[in-house]
């Protein structure tokens, strides 16, 4: 009987999927999206204004210290509970990862840089955390996502499309190229499997043992 694709084996297809994609929408898409959407865009600025990395990281720290608090006094957390410390804390390690090393090193500037005179490419090892490759909020969103799909299958579609909504807003604010969301979004939901799937795990084992 022939073994099912492994999930290491979905992934890799999938990593290529993506890579082909991204690259893609970086030669023939980024720019003449960003050029559509650049009249317009404006208008979502105060929209996007109380949404910047540095509150939603601040409310992900907050839920942790919350969540901690209760496990202390309490000793334990609910499972959502436990899912959703998980996911805070995913998402805070992915945006870091992103920020401090993948932008750094590709180096792409994003689109406001871009329309200012600098050219959409990769300056190797020349990036900043304003970069724009590959997008710090849907890693961060992605990745929180990512946890509570791999353990609670249920909310794979709503989650999905939320993630399509601020994929097309990152866009459409012009914050963003295509391929910086497409980027971010497969790293984010990668990230956040691994860890809803390491978690899934290790509670499985301590509920054996917990049985024996």
């Amino acid at each position: 009987m022939k073994q099912p694709f492994s999930g290491l084996g979905i992934w890799l297809v999938s990593l290529l999927v993506c890579a082909v994609t991204v690259g893609l929408a970086f030669l023939f898409v980024d720019m003449p999206v960003a050029r559509a959407v650049y009249p317009f865009s404006g208008s979502l600025g105060a929209l996007g204004a109380g949404l910047g990395s540095a509150v939603l990281l601040t409310l992900e720290a907050l839920v942790v210290l919350i969540l901690a608090l209760i496990r202390l006094t309490r000793g334990r957390l609910s499972p959502f509970g436990e899912a959703l410390a998980i996911a805070c804390l995913s998402s805070i390690c992915a945006y870091a990862i992103d920020s401090n090393v993948l932008k750094i090193c590709l180096g792409v500037p994003n689109p406001s840089a871009v329309f200012g005179g600098a050219q959409h490419g990769f300056n190797f090892l020349k990036g900043a955390h304003s970069s724009s490759f590959p997008s710090g909020h849907m890693v961060l969103a992605a990745a929180f996502c990512g946890v509570f799909m791999r353990l609670y299958r249920s909310a794979i579609r709503p989650l999905s499309a939320l993630l399509c909504v601020a994929a097309v807003l990152l866009v459409l604010g012009n914050w963003h190229f295509v391929s910086d969301v497409i980027a971010g979004t497969f790293i984010g939901v990668s990230v956040g499997l691994l860890a809803g799937q390491v978690w899934r795990v290790h509670a499985g084992r301590n509920g054996a043992r917990g049985r024996n």
